[in-house]
Protein backbone atom coordinates (compact mmCIF):
# COMPACT_ATOMS: atom_id res chain seq x y z
CA UNK A 1 0.00 0.00 0.00
CA UNK A 2 2.85 2.27 0.97
CA UNK A 3 4.91 1.77 -2.08
CA UNK A 4 1.42 2.37 -4.48
CA UNK A 5 0.65 5.44 -2.51
CA UNK A 6 4.37 6.33 -3.50
CA UNK A 7 4.39 6.00 -6.66
CA UNK A 8 0.86 7.56 -7.22
CA UNK A 9 2.02 10.46 -6.19
CA UNK A 10 5.02 10.81 -8.10
CA UNK A 11 3.53 10.50 -11.22
CA UNK A 12 0.44 13.05 -10.23
CA UNK A 13 3.02 15.29 -9.92
CA UNK A 14 5.26 15.29 -13.06
CA UNK A 15 1.37 16.91 -14.44
CA UNK A 16 0.77 20.31 -14.43
CA UNK A 17 -2.48 21.08 -15.20
CA UNK A 18 -2.59 23.22 -18.66
CA UNK A 19 -4.16 26.29 -18.82
CA UNK A 20 -7.01 27.31 -20.94
CA UNK A 21 -5.85 28.03 -24.79
CA UNK A 22 -6.88 28.30 -28.19
CA UNK A 23 -4.47 25.84 -29.62
CA UNK A 24 -5.45 22.76 -31.34
CA UNK A 25 -5.05 19.48 -30.25
CA UNK A 26 -2.46 18.54 -32.78
CA UNK A 27 0.12 21.96 -31.14
CA UNK A 28 -0.89 21.11 -27.84
CA UNK A 29 0.20 17.52 -27.72
CA UNK A 30 3.41 18.44 -29.49
CA UNK A 31 3.64 21.19 -26.59
CA UNK A 32 2.69 18.80 -23.75
CA UNK A 33 4.47 14.92 -25.04
CA UNK A 34 7.87 15.14 -23.01
CA UNK A 35 5.43 15.33 -19.98
CA UNK A 36 3.21 12.87 -20.77
CA UNK A 37 6.49 10.55 -22.19
CA UNK A 38 7.46 10.41 -18.25
CA UNK A 39 3.88 9.45 -17.33
CA UNK A 40 4.18 6.84 -20.05
CA UNK A 41 7.35 5.13 -18.86
CA UNK A 42 6.34 4.94 -15.66
CA UNK A 43 3.40 2.62 -16.58
CA UNK A 44 5.73 0.86 -18.64
CA UNK A 45 8.29 0.23 -16.02
CA UNK A 46 5.21 -0.76 -13.76
CA UNK A 47 3.30 -3.57 -15.18
CA UNK A 48 0.39 -5.54 -13.85
CA UNK A 49 -1.31 -8.81 -15.03
CA UNK A 50 -5.06 -8.72 -15.60
CA UNK A 51 -7.39 -8.61 -12.24
CA UNK A 52 -4.13 -7.00 -10.66
CA UNK A 53 -4.33 -3.97 -11.60
CA UNK A 54 -4.35 -1.96 -8.00
CA UNK A 55 -1.28 0.42 -8.27
CA UNK A 56 -2.08 1.10 -12.64
CA UNK A 57 -5.58 2.49 -11.42
CA UNK A 58 -4.60 4.19 -8.36
CA UNK A 59 -1.88 5.95 -10.94
CA UNK A 60 -3.80 6.69 -13.56
CA UNK A 61 -6.89 7.41 -11.21
CA UNK A 62 -4.34 10.36 -9.62
CA UNK A 63 -4.00 11.43 -12.73
CA UNK A 64 -7.53 11.98 -14.07
CA UNK A 65 -8.40 13.41 -11.05
CA UNK A 66 -5.38 15.81 -11.51
CA UNK A 67 -6.73 16.85 -14.71
CA UNK A 68 -9.80 17.71 -12.84
CA UNK A 69 -11.93 14.60 -13.63
CA UNK A 70 -14.60 13.54 -11.24
CA UNK A 71 -13.29 9.36 -10.84
CA UNK A 72 -15.03 6.59 -9.15
CA UNK A 73 -12.97 3.48 -8.71
CA UNK A 74 -13.24 -0.12 -7.46
CA UNK A 75 -16.14 -0.81 -10.71
CA UNK A 76 -15.60 -4.21 -12.13
CA UNK A 77 -12.45 -4.79 -10.18
CA UNK A 78 -10.23 -2.42 -10.41
CA UNK A 79 -11.58 -0.15 -13.03
CA UNK A 80 -12.38 3.29 -13.37
CA UNK A 81 -15.19 5.68 -14.62
CA UNK A 82 -13.97 9.35 -14.86
CA UNK A 83 -16.06 12.56 -15.53
CA UNK A 84 -15.85 15.77 -17.16
CA UNK A 85 -19.31 17.10 -17.11
CA UNK A 86 -19.17 20.72 -19.03
CA UNK A 87 -22.95 21.28 -20.20
CA UNK A 88 -26.06 19.88 -22.45
CA UNK A 89 -24.99 17.70 -24.84
CA UNK A 90 -24.54 14.05 -25.58
CA UNK A 91 -22.41 11.73 -23.49
CA UNK A 92 -19.34 10.48 -25.34
CA UNK A 93 -17.26 7.64 -23.52
CA UNK A 94 -13.41 6.69 -24.17
CA UNK A 95 -12.04 3.56 -23.27
CA UNK A 96 -8.67 2.70 -22.15
CA UNK A 97 -7.47 -1.02 -20.93
CA UNK A 98 -4.91 -1.28 -17.79
CA UNK A 99 -3.83 -4.49 -17.45
CA UNK A 100 -0.36 -6.44 -18.94
CA UNK A 101 0.90 -9.57 -19.89
CA UNK A 102 3.02 -12.67 -18.90
CA UNK A 103 5.53 -11.70 -21.16
CA UNK A 104 9.29 -11.32 -20.27
CA UNK A 105 10.66 -7.93 -21.51
CA UNK A 106 13.63 -8.02 -23.86
CA UNK A 107 13.39 -4.65 -25.74
CA UNK A 108 16.77 -3.65 -24.06
CA UNK A 109 14.77 0.00 -23.60
CA UNK A 110 16.34 1.93 -20.38
CA UNK A 111 12.91 2.00 -18.61
CA UNK A 112 11.71 -1.93 -19.75
CA UNK A 113 9.83 -3.48 -16.99
CA UNK A 114 12.04 -6.00 -14.60
CA UNK A 115 8.81 -6.60 -12.41
CA UNK A 116 8.27 -10.13 -11.37
CA UNK A 117 5.07 -12.32 -10.53
CA UNK A 118 4.43 -15.81 -9.17
CA UNK A 119 1.42 -17.86 -11.47
CA UNK A 120 -1.40 -19.70 -9.81
CA UNK A 121 0.98 -22.63 -10.66
CA UNK A 122 4.18 -21.44 -9.03
CA UNK A 123 6.05 -20.23 -11.49
CA UNK A 124 8.02 -17.09 -12.05
CA UNK A 125 7.13 -14.85 -14.65
CA UNK A 126 8.47 -11.50 -16.21
CA UNK A 127 5.35 -8.67 -16.58
CA UNK A 128 4.76 -6.43 -19.94
CA UNK A 129 2.79 -3.61 -21.43
CA UNK A 130 3.53 -5.65 -24.85
CA UNK A 131 0.17 -4.72 -26.37
CA UNK A 132 0.33 -0.69 -25.58
CA UNK A 133 -1.90 -0.66 -22.54
CA UNK A 134 0.60 1.74 -21.35
CA UNK A 135 -0.34 4.12 -24.48
CA UNK A 136 -3.51 3.93 -24.56
CA UNK A 137 -3.55 5.32 -20.65
CA UNK A 138 -1.07 8.10 -21.52
CA UNK A 139 -3.44 9.08 -24.35
CA UNK A 140 -6.37 9.32 -21.86
CA UNK A 141 -4.31 11.40 -19.52
CA UNK A 142 -3.44 13.92 -22.22
CA UNK A 143 -7.13 13.74 -23.69
CA UNK A 144 -8.20 14.79 -20.23
CA UNK A 145 -6.16 17.28 -19.54
CA UNK A 146 -7.02 19.08 -22.89
CA UNK A 147 -10.99 18.71 -23.19
CA UNK A 148 -10.96 19.91 -19.22
CA UNK A 149 -8.49 23.03 -19.86
CA UNK A 150 -10.30 23.65 -23.17
CA UNK A 151 -14.04 23.21 -22.05
CA UNK A 152 -15.05 25.88 -24.41
CA UNK A 153 -14.29 24.34 -27.20
CA UNK A 154 -16.91 21.78 -26.60
CA UNK A 155 -20.09 20.69 -24.80
CA UNK A 156 -21.68 17.73 -23.16
CA UNK A 157 -20.17 14.78 -21.02
CA UNK A 158 -16.73 12.89 -21.31
CA UNK A 159 -17.30 9.70 -20.10
CA UNK A 160 -13.44 7.97 -19.25
CA UNK A 161 -13.36 4.08 -19.10
CA UNK A 162 -10.00 2.83 -17.52
CA UNK A 163 -11.05 -1.18 -17.70
CA UNK A 164 -9.21 -4.34 -16.03
CA UNK A 165 -8.68 -7.57 -17.49
CA UNK A 166 -8.85 -7.00 -21.44
CA UNK A 167 -6.20 -9.39 -22.14
CA UNK A 168 -8.16 -11.90 -20.73
CA UNK A 169 -11.60 -10.69 -22.09
CA UNK A 170 -13.81 -10.55 -19.09
CA UNK A 171 -12.96 -6.51 -17.96
CA UNK A 172 -15.98 -4.67 -19.92
CA UNK A 173 -18.19 -7.81 -18.84
CA UNK A 174 -17.24 -7.51 -15.29
CA UNK A 175 -17.94 -3.46 -15.31
CA UNK A 176 -21.24 -3.86 -17.38
CA UNK A 177 -22.32 -6.20 -14.54
CA UNK A 178 -21.34 -4.44 -11.85
CA UNK A 179 -23.80 -1.01 -13.27
CA UNK A 180 -21.40 0.94 -15.60
CA UNK A 181 -24.62 1.98 -17.89
CA UNK A 182 -26.85 2.07 -14.94
CA UNK A 183 -24.93 3.28 -11.66
CA UNK A 184 -23.20 5.51 -14.07
CA UNK A 185 -24.51 6.73 -17.39
CA UNK A 186 -25.05 5.03 -20.87
CA UNK A 187 -23.17 7.07 -23.22
CA UNK A 188 -24.50 7.78 -26.73
CA UNK A 189 -21.65 6.58 -28.02
CA UNK A 190 -17.76 5.37 -27.17
CA UNK A 191 -14.58 5.85 -29.24
CA UNK A 192 -11.20 3.30 -28.13
CA UNK A 193 -7.74 3.72 -29.94
CA UNK A 194 -5.41 0.70 -29.81
CA UNK A 195 -1.40 0.72 -31.03
CA UNK A 196 -0.83 -1.26 -34.38
CA UNK A 197 2.71 -2.86 -34.44
CA UNK A 198 2.77 -3.01 -38.55
CA UNK A 199 1.40 1.09 -38.85
CA UNK A 200 3.60 3.66 -38.63
CA UNK A 201 3.36 6.20 -36.59
CA UNK A 202 1.51 9.48 -38.00
CA UNK A 203 -0.92 7.54 -39.08
CA UNK A 204 -3.99 5.28 -37.68
CA UNK A 205 -6.26 3.32 -39.22
CA UNK A 206 -10.18 2.53 -39.34
CA UNK A 207 -12.59 0.30 -40.75
CA UNK A 208 -16.25 0.21 -40.75
CA UNK A 209 -18.02 -3.18 -39.45
CA UNK A 210 -16.91 -6.42 -38.16
CA UNK A 211 -12.66 -5.41 -37.33
CA UNK A 212 -12.12 -8.12 -34.39
CA UNK A 213 -13.35 -11.51 -33.97
CA UNK A 214 -15.29 -13.65 -31.44
CA UNK A 215 -12.93 -15.30 -29.81
CA UNK A 216 -13.69 -18.50 -27.96
CA UNK A 217 -11.15 -20.92 -26.25
CA UNK A 218 -11.84 -24.52 -26.13
CA UNK A 219 -10.61 -27.92 -23.99
CA UNK A 220 -10.79 -31.11 -24.82
CA UNK A 221 -9.47 -34.38 -22.94
CA UNK A 222 -9.81 -37.54 -25.05
CA UNK A 223 -9.96 -40.23 -22.95
CA UNK A 224 -8.48 -43.69 -24.21
CA UNK A 225 -7.22 -46.83 -22.10
CA UNK A 226 -3.22 -46.86 -21.44
CA UNK A 227 -0.80 -49.56 -21.69
CA UNK A 228 2.59 -50.64 -23.31
CA UNK A 229 3.88 -48.99 -25.92
CA UNK A 230 4.79 -52.32 -27.22
CA UNK A 231 1.29 -53.52 -26.77
CA UNK A 232 -0.96 -51.10 -28.58
CA UNK A 233 -3.94 -53.33 -29.32
CA UNK A 234 -4.26 -53.49 -25.69
CA UNK A 235 -4.85 -49.99 -25.04
CA UNK A 236 -7.07 -47.41 -26.69
CA UNK A 237 -4.84 -44.84 -28.09
CA UNK A 238 -6.21 -41.07 -27.48
CA UNK A 239 -3.06 -39.57 -28.92
CA UNK A 240 -3.70 -41.45 -32.43
CA UNK A 241 -7.16 -39.85 -31.27
CA UNK A 242 -6.00 -36.77 -30.96
CA UNK A 243 -4.01 -36.75 -34.50
CA UNK A 244 -7.49 -38.11 -36.59
CA UNK A 245 -9.28 -34.65 -34.31
CA UNK A 246 -6.77 -32.59 -35.32
CA UNK A 247 -6.91 -33.18 -39.32
CA UNK A 248 -10.76 -33.48 -39.09
CA UNK A 249 -11.42 -30.28 -37.38
CA UNK A 250 -9.60 -28.62 -40.45
CA UNK A 251 -12.60 -29.56 -42.48
CA UNK A 252 -15.04 -27.07 -40.04
CA UNK A 253 -13.25 -24.11 -41.99
CA UNK A 254 -12.21 -25.82 -45.57
CA UNK A 255 -15.41 -27.73 -45.62
CA UNK A 256 -17.94 -26.61 -43.55
CA UNK A 257 -17.80 -23.13 -43.67
CA UNK A 258 -18.64 -20.69 -46.67
CA UNK A 259 -15.23 -19.44 -48.27
CA UNK A 260 -16.38 -15.83 -47.80
CA UNK A 261 -17.06 -16.59 -44.34
CA UNK A 262 -13.74 -15.72 -41.77
CA UNK A 263 -13.44 -18.56 -39.60
CA UNK A 264 -10.28 -19.79 -37.55
CA UNK A 265 -9.91 -23.28 -35.71
CA UNK A 266 -6.21 -23.81 -34.25
CA UNK A 267 -5.04 -26.41 -32.19
CA UNK A 268 -2.67 -24.52 -30.11
CA UNK A 269 -1.70 -26.97 -27.09
CA UNK A 270 -1.43 -30.81 -27.26
CA UNK A 271 -0.13 -32.65 -24.25
CA UNK A 272 -0.34 -36.58 -23.62
CA UNK A 273 2.32 -38.95 -22.41
CA UNK A 274 4.96 -38.97 -19.90
CA UNK A 275 6.79 -41.51 -21.65
CA UNK A 276 8.37 -43.46 -24.91
CA UNK A 277 6.80 -46.90 -24.80
CA UNK A 278 3.51 -45.86 -22.48
CA UNK A 279 0.78 -45.24 -24.37
CA UNK A 280 -1.31 -42.89 -21.66
CA UNK A 281 -4.98 -42.48 -20.08
CA UNK A 282 -6.01 -39.44 -21.91
CA UNK A 283 -4.59 -36.58 -24.35
CA UNK A 284 -5.53 -32.68 -23.80
CA UNK A 285 -6.34 -30.48 -26.26
CA UNK A 286 -6.65 -26.47 -26.00
CA UNK A 287 -7.80 -24.68 -29.22
CA UNK A 288 -8.67 -21.11 -30.15
CA UNK A 289 -11.58 -20.45 -32.60
CA UNK A 290 -12.40 -17.61 -34.19
CA UNK A 291 -15.44 -15.89 -36.04
CA UNK A 292 -17.10 -12.94 -37.09
CA UNK A 293 -20.96 -14.07 -37.27
CA UNK A 294 -22.52 -15.49 -34.19
CA UNK A 295 -24.01 -17.95 -36.38
CA UNK A 296 -20.47 -19.12 -37.88
CA UNK A 297 -19.46 -19.13 -34.25
CA UNK A 298 -22.32 -21.77 -33.10
CA UNK A 299 -21.62 -23.74 -35.97
CA UNK A 300 -18.05 -24.27 -35.10
CA UNK A 301 -18.38 -24.78 -31.59
CA UNK A 302 -20.89 -27.61 -32.74
CA UNK A 303 -18.78 -29.13 -35.18
CA UNK A 304 -16.04 -29.04 -32.36
CA UNK A 305 -18.05 -31.47 -30.06
CA UNK A 306 -19.30 -33.49 -32.80
CA UNK A 307 -15.92 -34.58 -34.20
CA UNK A 308 -14.29 -34.89 -31.03
CA UNK A 309 -17.68 -37.07 -29.87
CA UNK A 310 -17.20 -38.96 -33.73
CA UNK A 311 -13.42 -39.64 -33.21
CA UNK A 312 -13.72 -41.07 -29.69
CA UNK A 313 -17.11 -43.55 -30.52
CA UNK A 314 -14.89 -44.39 -33.55
CA UNK A 315 -12.21 -45.43 -31.33
CA UNK A 316 -14.68 -47.46 -28.81
CA UNK A 317 -13.51 -44.81 -26.46
CA UNK A 318 -15.57 -43.17 -23.51
CA UNK A 319 -16.59 -39.62 -24.49
CA UNK A 320 -14.65 -37.03 -24.68
CA UNK A 321 -14.50 -34.12 -22.42
CA UNK A 322 -15.33 -31.01 -23.70
CA UNK A 323 -15.38 -27.46 -22.46
CA UNK A 324 -16.28 -24.16 -23.91
CA UNK A 325 -13.73 -21.81 -21.51
CA UNK A 326 -15.64 -18.53 -19.85
CA UNK A 327 -12.77 -16.21 -21.44
CA UNK A 328 -14.80 -15.21 -24.76
CA UNK A 329 -15.20 -12.20 -26.41
CA UNK A 330 -17.39 -11.04 -29.30
CA UNK A 331 -16.90 -9.44 -32.79
CA UNK A 332 -16.20 -5.73 -32.69
CA UNK A 333 -18.35 -3.85 -35.25
CA UNK A 334 -17.03 -0.47 -35.43
CA UNK A 335 -20.82 1.88 -36.17
CA UNK A 336 -20.88 2.39 -39.82
CA UNK A 337 -22.59 5.99 -39.12
CA UNK A 338 -20.14 6.87 -36.78
CA UNK A 339 -17.01 5.62 -38.63
CA UNK A 340 -18.32 7.67 -41.66
CA UNK A 341 -18.79 10.88 -39.37
CA UNK A 342 -15.48 10.55 -37.90
CA UNK A 343 -13.37 9.62 -41.24
CA UNK A 344 -13.08 13.22 -42.37
CA UNK A 345 -12.37 14.55 -39.17
CA UNK A 346 -9.30 12.53 -38.66
CA UNK A 347 -8.63 13.30 -42.02
CA UNK A 348 -8.91 16.89 -41.42
CA UNK A 349 -6.35 16.50 -38.15
CA UNK A 350 -3.57 14.14 -39.50
CA UNK A 351 -4.19 14.48 -42.72
CA UNK A 352 -5.77 12.74 -45.79
CA UNK A 353 -2.92 10.50 -46.40
CA UNK A 354 -2.46 10.21 -42.54
CA UNK A 355 -6.02 8.09 -42.68
CA UNK A 356 -6.16 4.53 -43.93
CA UNK A 357 -8.13 1.52 -43.97
CA UNK A 358 -7.75 -0.56 -41.38
CA UNK A 359 -7.24 -4.69 -42.86
CA UNK A 360 -9.79 -6.51 -40.89
CA UNK A 361 -8.60 -8.48 -37.94
CA UNK A 362 -9.23 -12.62 -36.36
CA UNK A 363 -7.18 -11.01 -33.01
CA UNK A 364 -10.10 -9.83 -30.03
CA UNK A 365 -11.01 -6.77 -27.79
CA UNK A 366 -13.35 -6.90 -25.63
CA UNK A 367 -14.53 -3.05 -26.34
CA UNK A 368 -16.99 -4.90 -28.69
CA UNK A 369 -18.89 -5.97 -25.50
CA UNK A 370 -19.87 -2.24 -24.99
CA UNK A 371 -20.93 -2.48 -28.67
CA UNK A 372 -23.48 -5.02 -27.92
CA UNK A 373 -24.60 -3.65 -24.86
CA UNK A 374 -26.41 -1.15 -26.93
CA UNK A 375 -23.59 1.91 -27.25
CA UNK A 376 -22.30 2.78 -30.89
CA UNK A 377 -18.88 1.82 -31.17
CA UNK A 378 -15.56 3.35 -32.68
CA UNK A 379 -12.15 1.54 -32.26
CA UNK A 380 -9.10 2.76 -34.75
CA UNK A 381 -6.19 1.93 -34.67
CA UNK A 382 -2.82 4.08 -34.44
CA UNK A 383 0.72 3.42 -35.85
CA UNK A 384 3.24 2.91 -33.28
CA UNK A 385 6.75 2.33 -35.27
CA UNK A 386 8.73 4.91 -36.89
CA UNK A 387 8.57 4.54 -40.82
CA UNK A 388 12.83 4.87 -40.68
CA UNK A 389 11.98 1.53 -38.73
CA UNK A 390 9.40 0.02 -40.10
CA UNK A 391 11.90 0.64 -43.61
CA UNK A 392 14.93 -0.93 -42.11
CA UNK A 393 13.44 -4.26 -40.49
CA UNK A 394 12.08 -4.62 -44.30
CA UNK A 395 15.86 -3.71 -46.16
CA UNK A 396 17.02 -6.48 -43.70
CA UNK A 397 13.87 -9.06 -44.62
CA UNK A 398 12.54 -8.87 -40.81
CA UNK A 399 8.52 -8.54 -40.15
CA UNK A 400 7.72 -5.99 -37.55
CA UNK A 401 7.52 -7.52 -34.18
CA UNK A 402 3.96 -8.62 -33.60
CA UNK A 403 1.33 -7.25 -30.61
CA UNK A 404 2.60 -9.68 -27.58
CA UNK A 405 6.14 -9.94 -28.32
CA UNK A 406 8.71 -9.79 -25.92
CA UNK A 407 10.82 -7.23 -28.33
CA UNK A 408 7.53 -5.26 -29.34
CA UNK A 409 7.93 -1.44 -27.96
CA UNK A 410 5.85 1.65 -29.93
CA UNK A 411 7.97 5.04 -30.72
CA UNK A 412 6.11 6.58 -28.10
CA UNK A 413 6.03 10.34 -28.98
CA UNK A 414 4.82 10.46 -32.29
CA UNK A 415 2.46 7.36 -31.47
CA UNK A 416 1.25 9.74 -28.56
CA UNK A 417 0.92 12.87 -30.74
CA UNK A 418 -1.34 11.39 -33.18
CA UNK A 419 -3.46 9.80 -30.59
CA UNK A 420 -3.97 12.72 -28.35
CA UNK A 421 -4.50 14.64 -31.89
CA UNK A 422 -7.14 11.81 -33.55
CA UNK A 423 -9.02 10.97 -30.23
CA UNK A 424 -9.38 15.15 -28.88
CA UNK A 425 -10.68 16.01 -32.58
CA UNK A 426 -12.99 13.00 -32.36
CA UNK A 427 -14.19 14.75 -29.63
CA UNK A 428 -14.58 18.01 -30.31
CA UNK A 429 -16.87 16.99 -33.57
CA UNK A 430 -19.02 14.60 -31.18
CA UNK A 431 -19.72 16.99 -28.74
CA UNK A 432 -19.32 20.02 -31.08
CA UNK A 433 -21.35 23.45 -29.38
CA UNK A 434 -22.78 23.76 -33.13
CA UNK A 435 -24.31 20.44 -33.48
Amino acid sequence: MFRCMLVTLTVASMIVLPTAAADTPAEWAKEHVGELIEVYREFHRHPELSSQEEQTAARLAALWKKAGVEVHTGVGGHGIVGFIKNGPGPTLMLRTDLDALPVVENTGLVYASQEKVKTKDGTTTGVMHACGHDIHMTNLVGVAQYLASHKSQWSGTVMLIGQPAEERGEGAQRMLEDGLFTRFAKPDMAVALHVDGTLETGKIGVRPGFSLANVDSVDITLNGRGGHGAAPHTTVDPIVMAAQLIVSLQTLVSRETNPVEPAVVTVGSIHGGTKHNVIPDTCKLQLTVRSYSDAVRERLLEGIRRKANAVAEGAGAPKPTIQVLDETTPALFNDEKLVARLLPVFRKALGEANVVPSEPSMGGEDFSRYGRAGVPICMFRVGSVEPQRLAGMKRGGQEPPSLHSAVYYPDAEQTLVTGITATTAAVLDLLSKAK
